[in-house]
């Protein structure tokens, strides 16, 4: 860890154990607002493909959502969902491989990512993200998400029935929140059990469920799409464990490509998975 972040992470612990002492429900709202706030490390540089590309806007309660749209109109369309801190313009390996396959493909920044409007998001708001594109630009029957995004794109799916003509790739997804909660906690090591309860408890308020079901274990049971799930066994962010139990439970429309020391974000830029990706679509 840099000394920059040591900084940061030394000032936001101390401030949540402060308001702990002070307030422990106005502390778990302090530390949820911060696990849904993306870090702007800038905007990449926009390579040609996205020059080419129709830019594509709408409003998402209130807030101003953008991407883009290719090879339009096409019979068969994809839909690219980036994870959290991150945006459209990293995929555009994928989007050239697509539209070489001639699909059209749609991108756009999730809520508070990118060129897209907001401070702040969360699993619900991207689903519902989501659901606005399809009804906008659908039928959609194909989507590639990573991290963050094969969250929400699995909530979005569990209910866009019926969903067997789909087919779904996730890249080292989010599989359960609790866990990326957890890993939040530890990394600015805070062990107060009275707060992390309130944190759990601050979600099921705002959102009418509890943690555990933000989980793409859970959701994909109640989506039959064809799924292909990639994983790397030294995934930092998103950890191996929570998917190879989402593996244990055999669901026979989950293929599973277990990959060795690319990590969370490699794994989406290298070759083999991308090509494992284009022939599974």
């Amino acid at each position: 860890m840099n000394l920059q972040k040591k900084i940061i992470f030394q000032y936001l612990r101390a401030k949540i154990n402060v308001l702990t002492l002070i307030n422990t429900r106005k502390a778990a709202e302090y530390a949820f607002k911060l696990f849904c706030t993306p870090i702007k490390s800038g905007v990449a540089k926009e390579s040609k493909i996205f020059k080419d590309a129709e830019k594509m806007e709408f409003l998402l309660e209130g807030k101003k959502v953008c991407g883009f749209r290719f090879n339009h109109p096409r019979p068969q369309k994809v839909l690219i969902l980036h994870g959290f801190s991150s945006y459209s313009y990293k995929f555009d390996n994928y989007i050239t491989a697509l539209l070489d396959k001639n699909y059209e493909v749609l991108a756009f920044d999730a809520p508070a990512h990118g060129s897209s409007e907001g401070e702040t998001t969360n699993a619900l708001e991207y689903k519902t993200m989501i659901e606005k594109v399809v009804e906008l630009y659908g039928p959609i029957n194909n989507f590639i998400a990573h991290s963050f995004g094969g969250l929400a794109v699995c909530l979005a799916l569990e209910e866009m029935l019926p969903s067997d003509n789909i087919k779904l790739v996730l890249i080292a997804p989010a599989t359960e929140t609790t866990t990326a909660i957890n890993t939040v906690f530890k990394m600015l090591d805070l062990n107060n059990t009275k707060l992390r309860t309130a944190v759990d408890d601050h979600i099921n308020k705002i959102s009418g469920h509890k943690t555990e079901w933000f989980s793409i274990r859970r959701a994909i049971k109640n989506i039959k799409a064809n799924i292909l799930w990639v994983h790397d066994e030294d995934d930092d962010i998103t950890p191996i464990s929570d998917a190879l139990k989402a593996k244990e439970d055999k669901i026979p429309y989950v293929t599973y490509i277990i990959t060795k020391g690319l990590g969370h974000r490699k794994i989406y830029r290298d070759e083999t998975v991308k090509k494992a990706v284009m022939d599974f679509l």
